[in-house]
């Protein structure tokens, strides 16, 4: 997502920080550069105009130019100005009510049905007890499809395909979600092509029967400048609470996100970032500035790293290493666990500077897969004991079994061989991964008697000056 407009603002931050000062002309030429950046992107030209305007000012004040480090002063400047743009801060949904309701609306094929299976899955896994209501009437498969997303999700659906009265739908689904103690009730409202009277008029039925805690738009990113009117309309007739992404993965620009928040005035909420039920992220704007600029977005890394690793996997896995017993399952577990964060370039994505090693490096998802299969062909004994791997007609059947040449499992077994050493090396070293005192040590490399040593320093050190003060 915003990789158009990321990449241009990188290029262009990348010439003013390399100077030891700025003048006008340079700061000029910066945001002629930004203005092209944001109205490529499809973001709203008057939008476009007031940030130039807002930020040129800033970055030509006494502050910026007097600075030892004007370029990364004009790169804060930016990135405070997007923030505030986006933003400011997550905005949560309100779930003070039980049943909270929330009601889903938006165009035909923006992806309501999808992105209301992706918002009660992400409510699931926060704990609560939800419930999906099928009132799309109209599109013939759209009750089907949110039965079929509920059942995979083990999600109940209330649907009624007896009656097109979308009211009547709803309002026995919410005696329904009382009955079973429900607490978020999320209704998939029906959309036209084009926003029209009869559409209007159902919501605002909806709206007053239902008296929903949240109204929100699902929008699609690819509709560019088209998203900020659709999201006029829709709030003019509904008072939107807030915006719900999608497809941010399919569209480079991104213009829309940075427009419909000051259009509207209403918070983005969630953004879709791909297919599948688990693409989906509260919105950050703050966060969101960081991966534009090209800082990363480690937060929101630890954070889906947190979902897919256990706290005692780490831990298991931390006492292998110290005990070099690392093997093959765990490096198809981690595999694995890769694949649950989106992949090398998903990461790198949200690392600093990991964009331009990805660029760089050229990532090829597809050796993730290619290491899979040489792993999976393996027996489980030679995935618990590598050593065994030194026979010939072992690595042999190995390739066969994975359609892979046999050069690859071998350097494959050489990576694996050499990541091993390494282990072992640092767990010789004192204060990494346990070297001189065992398990005694941390991850970070600070042991017990490490810490009773600097304890007995600090001490010394205040006796010290207790005795200078004396004299």
């Amino acid at each position: 997502m915003f990789e158009n407009i990321s990449d241009k603002l990188q290029e262009t931050f990348k010439h003013l920080t390399g100077r030891g000062k700025l003048t006008e002309s340079n700061i000029e030429d910066a945001m002629r550069e930004v203005r092209l950046s944001l109205l490529e992107a499809d973001v709203n030209y008057k939008i476009v105009k007031e940030f130039v305007d807002a930020v040129k000012s800033e970055c030509l004040g006494e502050r910026v130019m007097k600075s030892i480090t004007p370029g990364q002063q004009a790169i804060k400047i930016v990135n405070d100005h997007l923030v505030r743009l986006m933003g400011e801060s997550n905005v949560p949904l309100d779930l003070s009510a039980k049943p909270s309701i929330i009601l889903m609306v938006g165009l035909q094929g923006g992806g309501k049905t999808t992105t209301t299976a992706k918002l009660a899955h992400h409510l699931k896994k926060e704990g609560k007890n939800v419930i999906m209501v099928a009132a799309d009437v109209y599109r013939p498969a759209a009750i089907d499809q949110l039965e079929f997303l509920g059942k995979d999700l083990n999600i109940p659906v209330y649907s009624n395909k007896s009656t097109s009265n979308v009211t009547s739908i709803a309002t026995s689904a919410l005696a329904v979600a009382h009955k079973d103690n429900i607490d978020v009730m999320l209704v998939d409202t029906a959309g036209r092509l084009q926003i029209d009277h009869d559409l209007i008029q159902e919501l605002k039925s909806l709206k007053l029967h239902l008296k929903p805690a949240e109204i929100l738009l699902i929008a699609d990113t690819a509709l560019g400048q088209e998203a900020v009117s659709v999201a006029s309309h829709f709030d003019d007739a509904l008072d939107l609470t807030g915006i719900i992404l999608t497809k941010m993965d399919s569209d480079a620009h991104g213009g829309a996100a940075l427009s419909m928040r000051k259009v509207i005035g209403k918070p983005i909420k969630f953004v879709g970032v791909g297919e599948k039920t688990a693409d989906f992220e509260a919105f950050y704007p703050d966060r969101m500035a960081s991966r534009i600029l090209g800082m990363g977005d480690v937060v929101s890394l630890v954070e889906k790293a947190a979902e897919t690793i256990s706290e005692e996997e780490a831990k298991l896995l931390e006492q292998k290493m110290l005990k070099n017993k690392y093997d093959f399952n765990d490096f198809l577990n981690q595999l694995g666990q890769m694949k649950k964060l989106g992949g090398m370039g998903a990461i790198l994505d949200l690392i600093p500077g990991g964009k331009k090693m990805k660029d760089a490096v050229n990532i090829d998802e597809n050796m993730l897969k290619h290491t899979e299969a040489i792993l999976s062909s393996m027996t489980p004994y030679e995935r618990n004991h590598p050593e065994v791997l030194s026979i010939m007609s072992r690595k042999q059947r190995i390739a066969i079994g994975s359609g892979r040449p046999f050069d690859e499992v071998q350097q494959l077994l050489k990576r694996f061989d050499m990541m091993k050493n390494m282990m072992s090396n640092y767990k010789k070293l004192p204060g990494m991964f346990g070297g001189g005192g065992g398990a005694q040590y941390n991850q970070m490399g600070s042991s017990a008697q490490q810490q009773k040593m600097m304890s007995q320093k600090a001490k010394k050190a205040k006796r010290k000056k207790h005795k200078k003060k004396k004299r």
